[in-house]
């Protein structure tokens, strides 16, 4: 079995495939402006919805759902790539966020 790779928020590529795992409550207080949701509980139903091509970058809150994620991805042929420290480290990173909402975007 292939050790997972994990990096630093701040070593997302630009341009990669990041793929937020939080749920809806989550996702909507604050997230990454190019990610895309797919939230760890419904994973299975949207598999389809995953990019085919590349390396998927997958982040939660702190890294402990994105790494489980990434786990159970590598394992059934994606390629895919734990963001260690989540959306905490993103955001004390100070990396761009936004919010579906008027409030500041915010880690919840």
């Amino acid at each position: 079995m292939t050790e997972l790779r994990n990096v630093a928020p701040t070593e997302v590529p630009e341009g990669a495939h990041l793929i937020d795992v939080r749920e809806q409550s989550e996702w909507d207080a604050g997230h990454a402006p190019t990610a895309r949701h797919l939230a760890a509980s419904s994973l299975l139903e949207k598999l389809d919805e995953l990019p085919e091509d590349g390396d998927l970058y997958i982040v939660c809150r702190s890294g402990g759902r994105s790494f489980q994620v990434s786990q159970w991805l590598n394992a059934n042929g994606y390629d895919a790539i734990n963001v260690a420290g989540g959306m905490d480290q993103w955001f004390e990173s100070g990396l761009p966020m936004v919010s579906d909402g008027e409030a500041e975007p915010f880690v919840l």
